[in-house]
This record gives C-alpha cells, sequence and structure tokens, in this order.
C-alpha cells in the first residue's frame, strides 16, 4: 500500500508510525482549495499584526490586477481589457457614458471603472501554520511597499535569511470613512523561519498561484452580465436601474472585500 498511510504497513523489519499530522492539514486545504474556498486570502483584522511578505520565484512580488465592481450584486470580476487585451463591454459601456457629460452620467460612469489592486503573498506571523497566503491592497499600502523596497535601509525586505517583518496596524481612524492600512518595518532584520531552511523551502514551494485565484470570464459572459444590469436587474432578478445602482453602491474598498470573502 502506498500513500500517507504506508507506514502503518506491519512488518519485522520496520517500525509503525503514526500519521504526519502537518501533511494531512495540507492536502485538507489543497482539497479545500479546489473546492472554491478562499483559504488562499488572507485579510487583516483591526489593529496590529506582524506579516512577512514572501519571495515569489520570479522576484516580483507585488502583482496588481484591474477589477469591475458594482455591476448588480456581482461582487467583482476581472477586466479582460485591463488585464489580458481583450474587449471588456464595461470599459466600453462606462467610456460611453462618461462621454455624455452630464453629472449624473460621469458620476454613475466612475462606479463602473476598471480598479487597480495589489496582491502580495504572505506569512502571517503567528498564523504560520497556515503557510504562506495572499493579501489584496489598495495604491497607498502598495506606494509605501515600493518605497520601503528602494530605501537602502532596507533593501530586499523579501529576503529569507535578512528580510524584515511588518508591523500592519489596519482600522478606521476617527472621522474617517474608510479603514486605512500603515506599515511600519520592524528595525532588525529576521529569517523567514525559525525552523530551518527545509521548512522554509516548504512553505515557498506552496506559495499561492496568483493565475488561479480569481475567475477569468470571458468577454461574452461580461456582456450578459452588463445587459442584465442594464435591463433593471442581475443574474438573480435584483430590480435596480443604472444610474441608481451606481450610485447607492457601496464603496471599491467593501466590493473588494467581498470578492475575497
Amino acid at each position: 500500500m502506498r500513500g500517507i498511510f504506508a507506514e502503518h504497513t506491519i512488518t519485522k523489519e520496520r517500525k509503525i508510525m503514526g500519521i504526519n499530522l502537518d501533511k494531512i492539514k495540507q492536502r485538507k486545504q489543497a482539497l479545500e482549495s479546489k473546492g472554491g474556498g478562499n483559504n488562499n486570502f488572507w485579510r487583516p483584522q483591526d489593529g496590529d499584526q506582524s506579516i512577512r511578505i514572501v519571495p515569489t520565484p520570479d522576484g516580483d512580488p507585488f502583482k496588481d490586477y484591474f477589477f469591475h465592481y458594482n455591476l448588480g450584486k456581482n461582487p467583482g470580476f476581472l477586466c479582460p481589457k485591463k488585464n489580458f487585451g481583450d474587449g471588456c463591454p464595461v470599459c466600453e459601456y462606462a467610456s460611453s457614458l462618461y462621454n455624455q457629460g452630464t453629472e449624473d452620467a460621469q458620476k454613475a460612469a466612475k462606479t463602473l471603472f476598471a480598479r487597480q489592486r495589489f496582491f502580495s503573498p504572505v506569512l502571517v506571523r503567528g498564523e504560520e501554520a497556515d503557510g504562506v497566503r495572499v493579501w489584496g491592497y489598495g495604491k497607498m499600502a502598495y506606494e509605501s511597499l515600493i518605497n520601503l523596497v528602494l530605501n537602502p535601509e532596507y533593501g530586499d525586505i523579501t529576503d529569507a535569511e535578512e528580510g524584515t517583518d511588518l508591523v500592519l496596524n489596519y482600522g478606521k481612524p476617527p472621522g474617517a470613512q474608510f479603514p486605512q492600512t500603515k506599515l511600519q518595518p520592524r528595525r532588525r532584520s529576521s529569517p523567514l523561519c525559525d525552523d530551518g531552511p527545509e521548512k522554509c523551502a516548504e512553505l515557498l514551494d506552496n506559495i499561492p498561484e496568483f493565475d488561479d485565484l480569481f475567475e477569468r470570464k470571458t468577454t461574452e459572459e461580461i456582456g450578459t452580465l452588463l445587459d442584465a444590469f442594464l435591463e433593471g436587474g442581475d443574474e438573480e432578478g435584483t430590480e435596480t436601474t443604472q444610474y441608481k445602482k451606481a450610485d447607492e453602491s457601496s464603496s471599491v474598498d467593501e466590493a473588494f472585500n467581498e470578492l475575497l470573502s
């Protein structure tokens, strides 16, 4: 018998060994991910948390994608034009709406334009057992990270041996409408893993595949979503109008969090 239970075969030559629970947990996580769960994503909680951005095989741990939000109940989807160079009915419609020139039309169009979001693989301190996950964030956090990497005081913050952990503070300041993300590097560098190079290599071998994080809709599928939206509803039959729905839509950050939830 082969596989994870092979160690249980009783022979005179071999000693009986127990199940490797770490491997079982990895299999469970992989199974849930294939089933459509979002275990690959990490979302910060209110307050401080310590994270480490991990190195990627291509040397670029900062990925960006463009999404459309506010189209009925759909929490968001990849823009085929901005991401892949394909035709995008939502981009075309939003541009034509904006070009009408009226205040209401331009306001509605702005809610439908593609928005850029950024993603990095992270190891959350205190949650190392969950492995490397993907953190999604906005432009301000992205600019902070780029400036930090270009700062000679820190350099390659992702280095497995001499990189830098980050203290991430997430929350809504008094008087602010939406939560904000603040990043502060630790004063001292540190290794990515305390469990030795083998454990570190295992973590880096299991970075989620960015190309598999989000479903890629075809131009035709997006056209169907747009038609349903303009006809006064979405695929669930929600009643709406193009201006009212766009005007009353939630913030981009809220829609983005819904996409990852």
